[in-house]
């Protein structure tokens, strides 16, 4: 695993994108604070970039740095989660514009995985994570299951977790609103 975080940690640091494994599915990712190399998941998903894509963190006391606001019961959300929750965040900033949706805001999601949360941990900044699939095809279950195109796509590929065959849930997603309106968009 070490071996796999510091190639990916070269990639990141010189604006590349990764296959990696995260706590749901496996993604496609880069420096979510880089818009060039935002730019360039776009391109290999086919996917409009009106179309916001999630941010790993690998601690929830990261958030303040990236939105304006943290509303208290975020902390809660995540911390007494049973399983992966992506918390949809208003006022995002210090992150790539073209990953903050039209309305402000920001998909965040705190990973517990072992590999993600700690290729974050040494890379102190978010990490995008998006669907390892061109966009409207179905989103791969593992790693065996991940298109030619996509794994062509990528600077990087990481061999942890790669023979797995499980498949994983997908996260929860929960939209917060500035007054502290909570709206469940999948459980």
């Amino acid at each position: 695993m070490n071996k796999d975080i510091i190639k990916a940690l070269e990639i990141l640091n010189a604006g590349g994108i990764i296959l990696y494994p995260t706590d749901t599915i496996w993604g496609i990712g880069c420096d979510a604070t880089n818009k060039e190399a935002v730019a360039k998941i776009y391109e290999l998903k086919k996917r409009a970039d009106s179309k916001s894509m999630l941010v790993l963190m690998d601690n929830i006391n990261s958030l303040d740095r990236y939105m304006e606001e943290v509303p208290e019961m975020a902390y809660d959300l995540v911390e007494l989660s049973e399983k992966p929750i992506t918390i949809i965040y208003p006022g995002a900033k210090n992150i790539a514009s073209n990953l903050i949706a039209e309305d402000g805001t920001l998909g965040i999601r705190v990973t517990s995985e072992k590999f993600s949360a700690e290729l974050i941990r040494r890379f102190r900044k978010p990490i995008v994570s998006t669907s390892a699939n061109i966009s409207g095809e179905p989103s791969p279950q593992n790693f065996s299951e991940i298109s030619e195109e996509i794994k062509n796509g990528v600077d990087f590929i990481v061999e942890y977790r790669q023979e797995e065959t499980n498949n994983p849930a997908p996260s929860s997603i929960i939209k917060l609103g500035v007054g502290g309106e909570i709206q469940i968009l999948r459980k």
